[in-house]
């Protein structure tokens, strides 16, 4: 996990908590701004993929340890 990147601590969050936490976030960043979410739900990581977001924004999902994601947000 990079220093001093913002964590928003989603596991055992089940949806639509996760997303909502996340939109929220999004709503107060601006361009350049980065955020993680850390979540244990699978079903968490397939609403990110197919959820439209109001700000440009890339994502990168990681599975660092069975059952355990790290999505990187930046605000493009």
């Amino acid at each position: 996990m990079p220093d001093g990147i913002k964590v928003l601590d989603c596991f055992g969050d089940i949806c639509p908590v996760p997303i909502l936490k996340i939109q929220n976030e999004l709503k107060n960043s601006e361009r350049g701004d980065e955020f993680m979410v850390v979540t244990d739900h699978s079903c968490t990581i397939e609403s990110i993929r197919v959820q439209r977001y109001e700000k440009p924004v890339e994502i990168r999902i990681e599975e660092v340890m069975n059952g355990v994601w790290e999505v990187y947000f930046k605000l493009a």
